[in-house]
């Protein structure tokens, strides 16, 4: 059944560009004759009642904008076979007949669920991280990795003024690409990431005292927060090397600010196609990115994709931290 009256929410951690990717649903879908619900909060909010009409007015302003302006919220009770019966009854209740969820997998599996009870949904992938597997692509990852770089070009300047060595921590607990590509393009002398165990002589001691021999004198090394320690790895070169360190955790600083050209548009194409496919009929999808061109793929089939690791750039980036 083709959806007439759809609703749109963010799930889980919010994302630069997840307002561009609203705002593309909101008006693709008033394009294409549908009505369309803003759920604040949300399955938290769909289970609430927290649900408006929105208008093409209702979304002006909000694509320079990070975060969301529905907002996000976990949602325990919706986690439950309960929950999802009480959302599903929510939705016949409003009269809506088809969701668009911006989230990660765990928004994934809630929209896959809320299928499953009978209201059809459209996955679209908003984080930071890029760690949804079937896309190659994630909303909000762009901006992430341009603002960690900035922030540590900034904190290369006292680095390299005191001739310290900083390690830099950045987000991305089970994936290292936020990491991996900030390393590469601040010049790292190491880049630590949970796909690929470290030894700590070999990986650090070892590069840094080369660098030395060869005339370096201030070091960066980022560490990916699934690796953690940093603080621990700080320490240990600075009694390994005696080269004064010290410890920097990035944190959600990565998640806050406008959305880079590259997110706003990604956005926007994900939120068309996600509004195309309800308004041919089809549900239980989730839109990805694959060589540049928007796709999709079932919900079951995309979560159960496994995870690559770009091991060519990783290459790259040890051969060039020297």
């Amino acid at each position: 059944m083709c959806a007439k009256k759809i609703a749109v929410l963010t799930s889980g951690g919010d994302a630069p560009g997840m307002n561009a990717a609203v705002r593309s649903v909101v008006r693709t879908a008033i394009s294409f004759g549908m009505e369309v619900y803003g759920v604040k909060h949300g399955y938290n909010g769909l289970l609430r009642g927290e649900v408006d009409k929105m208008y093409l007015r209702s979304v002006s302003n909000i694509i320079q904008h990070g975060g969301t302006s529905l907002f996000t919220a976990r949602s325990p009770e919706f986690n439950t076979p309960e929950g999802v019966q009480k959302a599903a009854d929510k939705c016949r209740e409003l009269g809506i007949d088809g969701v668009v969820v911006i989230g990660g997998d765990g928004s994934f599996r809630g929209a896959r669920d809320l299928t499953g009870a009978g209201i059809p949904c459209i996955g679209v992938p908003g984080t930071i991280d890029n760690d949804i597997s079937s896309s190659e692509y994630t909303i909000g990852y762009d901006t992430a990795m341009n603002t960690a770089m900035e922030m540590i070009d900034r904190i290369r300047d006292t680095t390299e003024s005191h001739d310290r060595c900083s390690v830099v921590e950045v987000m991305g607990r089970r994936c290292g690409d936020i990491a991996l590509n900030t390393g590469i393009a601040v010049g790292a002398i190491a880049t630590l990431v949970p796909e690929v165990p470290f030894d700590f002589e070999k990986d650090l001691v070892d590069r840094i005292k080369y660098a030395q021999q060869t005339g370096k004198r201030h070091f960066i090394v980022v560490v990916a927060e699934g690796v953690g320690h940093s603080e621990e790895i700080c320490k240990r070169i600075q009694e390994e090397t005696g080269i004064e360190s010290r410890a920097t955790i990035l944190g959600h600083v990565q998640r806050g600010g406008s959305p880079t050209l590259r997110d706003r548009v990604v956005a926007s194409r994900m939120g068309y196609h996600a509004v195309e496919l309800l308004r041919d009929g089809k549900s239980n999808r989730v839109v990805v990115m694959q060589g540049e061109r928007i796709v999709d793929f079932d919900i079951t089939e995309a979560l159960n994709m496994p995870r690559t690791f770009d091991e060519k750039l990783y290459k790259i980036s040890q051969d060039l931290s020297r």
